[in-house]
């Protein structure tokens, strides 16, 4: 049983979700669709039947299909986001939060929801509104790695955003490959393998005010 078939079960027949809980309902419900069908094979009639709704009450909350894609695509780039900035945040020791960072991406891939799969494969890329919003995660994830190389390196910000973009791509790829390998890699083995790659990579920039002799 799905939780959206738990909630409905445990809910009093002749009750009215609340609009909020109807919305986060009617998200669940695309969420799985989508990441089972890919955009183009999904159908509002689908997404209502998941949902356990009539499509006009569908309608009522989300005009047309790629209202429903882009909500769906704001709720999971804003939680990579925050995940990413949790991580630098988590600790001073800039070794652990590479660690921290790296994880991050992967229990992102990991979450059985599979969302990670509406942002980085998806096959609407070619629609502008969906192309700005896969790119903005990028970006932020990457302005959040360069704010603690620029401060921690006195390296330019343009040098700084240059390595984060090389950190936050190579989590997001590697974190991909081992989840598509089936995990073959315990988690904790391969976020630590990765960590050790990247920590010996941007280890090798002195720490600010530090020079080398």
């Amino acid at each position: 049983m799905t939780a959206i078939e738990q909630t409905e079960a445990a809910r009093p027949r002749g009750t009215r979700l609340p609009r909020r809980a109807r919305r986060n309902q009617l998200l669940g419900a695309a969420q799985e669709v989508f990441v089972a069908q890919g955009y183009h094979a999904a159908a509002m009639d689908d997404i209502a039947e998941r949902a356990g709704v009539s499509k006009p009450v569908l309608y009522q909350h989300f005009p047309g299909k790629l209202d429903l894609y882009l909500a769906l695509l704001d709720q999971h780039c804003e939680s990579l986001i925050q995940a990413v900035r949790g991580a630098l945040a988590s600790t001073t020791d800039n070794k652990q939060r590479v660690r921290a960072t790296m994880d991050a991406y992967f229990a992102y891939v990991e979450d059985e929801g599979g969302a990670f799969r509406l942002v980085f494969e998806s096959d609407l890329t070619n629609e502008p509104a969906v192309r700005e919003r896969v790119d903005k995660v990028t970006n932020e994830c990457a302005e959040a790695i360069c704010d603690v190389i620029a401060e921690d390196t006195g390296l330019s910000r343009a040098e700084s955003m240059l390595l984060a973009s090389g950190l936050g791509g190579l989590a997001q790829v590697v974190a991909r490959s081992w989840l598509h390998s089936d995990r073959s890699v315990p988690r904790e083995q391969a976020v630590q393998l990765l960590a050790s790659l990247a920590w010996r990579g941007i280890a090798g920039f002195p720490l600010h005010g530090i020079e080398h002799h």
